[in-house]
C-alpha cells in the first residue's frame, strides 16, 4: 500500500491537561484527587448545573419554537445583556462598543487574534509568562509572532510588574498584548490597581492593542471588582478587544458560551472591526452554538433569576476563598495561596515534585505545579498538604 499524505504529519505534543485527565480516570486508587481539569467543584466534589441555568433551560425547552440559525453574530440579546456586567451600566462607550457571540472564550480569543492579523499581519502578540496553556498555540494559529514577557516568579510567588513594563517598552506600535483581567490562569496572581494603571499608560503611550482575556469574572473578588481592570483599560486606550467566557461563572462549560467585544476610536471603526471579526468566524465555526447563550440571556432578562445567579456565584467564590485560606494555613509553602484569587495557583515546586504527588499520592496537578484550587474539598486540604511535604 502506498504511503498516505498523513504520513508527513509529526506526532503532536500531547495536551498536558487532557492527558492528565485520562490518567486520572484510569487510576483506581481510592482517595485520588484531581487538581488538573479546570472546572469548579462544590464541597461534595460535583460540578453542578447552576440553579438559574436549570430554570432558564426549562423555560427554553418550553418556549423555543425553532432551531434555525441565528446568524454569524449569534444571540445578540445575550451579548447586549452581558455588556453591562462587563463594562458597567453607565459605561458611556456608545457605538464605539460592538460585540458578537463566540464559541466559548477560546473562540473569542481566536477571533480576536485573527482580527489583529487582518489589521497588522506583522504584529507581535505580547503575553506574560507563565500563561494559560492555549495562549501561545492560539497566537501561532493566527499566523502571528509570540513575544514573551516576564510576569510571575514561581519560586517567590510574586508578580514582576517592573519586568512586564520593561518588556513592553520594546513593543512596536500596532503590537498586541494579552492581559488576563482577573483570576490569572495558571498563577492566581493579583495585579494591584497601580499596576493596571501603569500597564494602561504604557499600552496607550506605545500605541499597543490590548486584548483583555476575561474568563473568570465573579470568581475572584466579585463581579464588579473583577471587571475593574477591563473598565480601566476601556477608559484609557483608543482601541481594545475583550475576549469573554461564560463557561466558569455560569457553569456552562460544555455549551461553549463566549463573546468578543471591540472598542474602536469611533463608531465607524468599531463597526468595521466587528465586520472583519464576523468574516473571520465564518471560516471557524460559522454560526455559534445557541443553547447556553439563550439560557444566559433568559437569566439576565429576569430579575429573580439574575439575583439567584449572582447569589450562587458568590457562594462559589466564597468556597474558593475558604479553600485558599485552609491551604495557606496548612503549610508555609502554601501561604501565598491565601493572597491569590480565582480557581488556579502555580505551586512553588518543580515538575519532579508534581510527578511524585501523582505516583506516590494519587494527586494530579499540571506540571510544573498548576492546581485547580476549586478541585479540593476543605476536608482534603490537610491530606494534600501532607502529601506535598513528603513529595518535596
Amino acid at each position: 500500500m502506498t504511503a498516505s499524505v498523513f504520513d508527513t504529519l509529526d506526532t503532536p505534543v500531547p495536551d498536558a491537561i487532557l492527558g492528565l485527565a485520562a490518567q486520572f480516570r484510569a487510576d483506581t486508587r481510592p482517595g485520588r484527587i484531581d487538581l488538573g481539569v479546570g472546572v469548579f467543584r462544590d464541597e461534595a466534589g460535583r460540578t453542578p448545573v447552576m440553579r438559574a441555568v436549570k430554570a432558564a433551560e426549562a423555560r427554553l425547552l418550553e418556549q423555543q419554537d425553532s432551531k434555525s440559525y441565528l446568524g454569524l453574530e449569534g444571540d445578540m440579546g445575550f451579548v447586549e445583556r452581558m455588556a453591562p456586567i462587563v463594562f458597567g451600566t453607565a459605561h458611556g462607550l456608545g457605538d464605539r462598543l460592538q460585540g458578537l457571540q463566540t464559541a466559548g472564550g477560546t473562540g473569542a480569543l481566536r477571533a480576536a487574534l485573527d482580527l489583529v492579523a487582518r489589521a497588522n499581519p506583522k504584529a507581535r502578540v505580547w503575553v506574560g509568562l507563565p500563561t494559560w496553556a492555549n495562549h501561545r498555540p492560539l497566537i501561532l494559529s493566527a499566523g502571528l509572532e509570540v513575544a514573551p514577557m516576564p510576569f510571575f516568579d514561581q519560586a517567590s510567588q510574586t508578580v514582576d510588574v517592573g519586568a512586564m513594563l520593561e518588556a513592553l517598552s520594546a513593543a512596536r506600535p500596532g503590537d498586541a498584548v494579552i492581559l488576563q483581567g482577573c483570576c490569572h490562569n495558571p498563577t492566581g496572581a493579583v495585579l494591584e490597581p497601580a499596576d493596571w494603571d501603569a500597564l494602561a499608560t504604557i499600552v496607550a503611550d506605545r500605541g499597543l492593542l490590548p486584548i483583555m482575556d476575561l474568563a473568570y469574572q465573579g470568581l475572584g473578588d466579585g463581579l464588579e471588582a473583577d471587571a475593574a481592570s477591563t473598565r480601566l483599560m476601556a477608559a484609557r486606550v483608543p482601541a481594545l478587544l475583550i475576549a469573554y467566557s461564560c463557561d466558569k461563572n455560569f457553569g456552562v462549560y460544555r455549551d461553549r458560551v463566549g463573546a468578543l467585544w471591540v472598542i474602536g476610536t469611533n463608531a465607524a471603526e468599531a463597526a468595521r472591526a466587528r465586520a472583519h471579526a464576523l468574516a473571520a468566524v465564518r471560516t471557524m465555526w460559522s454560526m455559534p452554538p445557541d443553547h447556553g447563550a439563550a439560557a444566559i440571556r433568559l437569566i439576565l432578562e429576569d430579575a429573580a433569576l439574575t439575583a439567584d445567579w449572582r447569589a450562587e456565584l458568590d457562594s462559589m467564590r466564597s468556597r474558593i476563598v475558604e479553600v485558599r485560606r485552609a491551604l495557606a494555613a496548612a503549610h508555609p509553602l502554601l501561604a501565598p495561596l491565601g493572597r491569590q484569587t480565582g480557581m488556579f495557583s502555580l505551586l512553588p515546586v518543580d515538575a519532579p515534585v508534581v510527578e511524585r504527588l501523582k505516583t506516590a499520592h494519587a494527586i494530579y496537578a499540571v506540571p510544573p505545579g498548576r492546581i485547580n484550587v476549586a478541585g479540593l474539598r476543605v476536608d482534603q486540604v490537610e491530606t494534600f498538604a501532607q502529601a506535598l511535604a513528603r513529595a518535596i
